[in-house]
């Protein structure tokens, strides 16, 4: 950098002092933290993205947001070129810069960081960063750092994309660096559109049951809720009905959100005991989360969970159904067969009936260690990728390829078959790559997604509830003195340091009927993350105590959880 640049973040940084006594860390989630201490930290990860810009020549994405944490805190995070997560290569140096002591160590860090990376500084193009927000009140502050970030790195440009979606960010720079519109009222118009193809792609005679046909969405008070009212008006549906949206003065994520439903699994507040049995939904507090359920009975706050390995299920089921199709009948003017690979990606916290059933479908299922940057990067080595975590994070992946290939053999039908079953598989196909988002897990194009599928086979959620039943699980976590010293491989399954424990965990497995339990270091904290399964809900526990002892006794500091 030259001496006008280093002055100018010099002079700009001032403004933004680090906390003190406070050691950021930039994971699956970027930095996110209580919001009064996070000023310096979104002004330098405005920086970055700006750096980011300039690398990869790209426009990159900067979103403020904390998801499912609590009102008072929040976040940032970066989305690259391809609307994902930061490459992992540049998390380090988030790392360095959002902890440097000063402004002069600071300039150092960017400057070193500059120089190694070969990012240009020219004057030859300019850097593009879009913003975004949540609903949280300390995001227009925060907005206000970033954009001071941006423009610290001289040429650089902010644009405020206003207050959105975690995934309606995503997609507006994926879409941005593919040429495309990328307005809100274009990821609205496509999510829509390929939503009413789908439904009037459905066969004659599948119908959803009337008395099924509602649906009530818990917005989490957050974002979600008011991007699903636009939704709704542009689809013009009445059967779905938007509570907790935050209009009525509810706070963020308590006490409702679709992280509160499905760690607690009781209903969210503003879902009553009334709607025993009626179809809902909970996002989470920036819309990337989706989970369904059930209120069970009258007079009771418990629910039947419909998670993120059911909704992925449920997809994988309705997917296979479809390149089925394309394959049914033979012609001398269509290609022998229309190949396509198709894989189904799980972290170990997948609950094992899950995989059962989706290997006993013959699908191709994967494991990854826990994070959405691995699963999603899994899911693009695929013609078709899925993957969701339990929580309802997750999305369907599509290679470019494939949509090709796929275009065109839907153009060859038109010509041949218009309106056969391979002509209307290819067609559903299509649909569900673009009302499904390509850049990141998200729930409002999950929710429509589910909408349509259980219309077209016909299915009320108690079926869709029934593919399989969950093993009971249990999870716990144990403080331990350093966390580094569990090292796990195979998608963090098996520990092979310290040397014995996989063996002592084997041991107490093969106690119980339909066993399994890991464990694995946390990424924030210093605690070791223990995962159990067995075929009551009373062995899980057992499973998980025994687990939890035997790590305590080895590398624990006496304090459990």
């Amino acid at each position: 950098m030259d001496e006008p640049q280093k002055c100018r973040i010099l002079k700009s940084s001032s403004d933004y002092p680090p906390p003190q006594g406070v050691k950021l860390s930039y994971g699956t989630s970027g930095f996110r933290e209580d919001a009064s201490i996070l000023q310096s930290t979104v002004f330098r990860v405005g920086i970055l993205a700006a750096l980011r810009s300039l690398k990869t020549q790209s426009v990159i994405g900067l979103m403020i947001t904390a998801s499912h944490n609590q009102e008072s805190d929040n976040g940032v995070k970066v989305a690259d070129p391809s609307g994902a997560m930061l490459t992992q290569h540049w998390e380090p140096f988030a790392n360095s810069i959002a902890n440097a002591a000063s402004p002069e160590n600071l300039v150092q860090l960017i400057d070193d960081f500059v120089k190694k990376e070969n990012i240009p500084f020219d004057g030859s193009r300019s850097a593009e960063v879009l913003l975004g927000r949540d609903t949280r009140p300390s995001g227009e502050s925060l907005l206000q750092a970033a954009k001071q970030g941006i423009n610290s790195i001289i040429g650089a440009l902010a644009f405020d994309m206003g207050i959105l979606t975690t995934p309606q960010l995503h997609w507006m720079v994926r879409a941005r660096n593919k040429g495309m519109k990328a307005t809100e009222a274009d990821y609205f118009e496509q999510l829509s559109s390929s939503f009413r193809c789908l439904i009037d792609l459905i066969p004659d005679g599948h119908k959803i049951n009337e008395a099924d046909d509602k649906l009530i969405v818990d917005g989490a008070n957050g974002v979600g809720g008011e991007k699903l009212e636009v939704l709704k008006r542009m689809l013009n549906v009445s059967y779905i009905e938007v509570c907790n949206s935050g209009k009525d003065g509810g706070v963020l994520n308590e006490g409702v959100g679709a992280d509160f439903v499905q760690k607690e699994k009781i209903v969210p507040q503003g879902v009553g005991s009334e709607n025993a049995g009626i179809r809902c939904a909970s996002l989470d507090g920036d819309a990337d989360r989706l989970v369904y359920f059930t209120v069970l009975e009258s007079n009771s706050s418990r629910i039947d969970l419909v998670d993120g390995d059911k909704i992925l299920s449920l997809f994988a089921v309705f997917l296979r159904e479809q390149l089925s199709a394309l394959n049914k009948e033979k012609d001398e003017k269509l290609d022998d067969c229309f190949e396509a690979r198709f894989g189904v990606i799980q972290t170990a916290y997948a609950n094992g009936a899950s995989t059962d059933y989706l290997k006993q479908l013959g699908l191709e299922v994967v494991f990854t260690p826990t994070g959405v940057k691995y699963l999603h990067e899994q899911a693009a080595r695929y013609d078709i990728g899925i993957y969701f975590e339990a929580n309802g994070h997750g999305t369907i992946l599509f290679s470019e390829n494939f949509l090709s290939r796929l275009e065109s053999r839907c153009n060859k039908l038109s010509s041949e078959y218009k309106g056969s079953e391979q002509h209307n598989a290819a067609l559903r196909l299509l649909a569900v790559s673009k009302v499904m988002n390509q850049a990141a897990g998200d729930a409002l194009s999950g929710l429509l997604l589910v909408e349509a599928i259980l219309r077209h086979k016909g299915w009320s959620i108690h079926k869709w509830g029934e593919l399989y039943h969950d093993l009971p699980s249990r999870q716990l976590k144990v403080k331990v003195l350093d966390r580094t010293a569990v090292v796990t491989a195979n998608a963090e399954t098996l520990v092979v340091k310290p040397l014995g424990i996989q063996e002592a965990i084997n041991a107490e497995i093969a106690k119980y009927s339909h066993g399994r339990c890991f464990v694995r270091p946390s990424g924030t904290e210093d605690v070791v993350r223990v995962y159990a399964e067995a075929s009551t809900q009373e062995a899980a526990d057992s499973l998980a105590n025994a687990v939890v002892k035997l790590v305590d006794r080895l590398l624990g500091s006496g304090s459990t959880r």
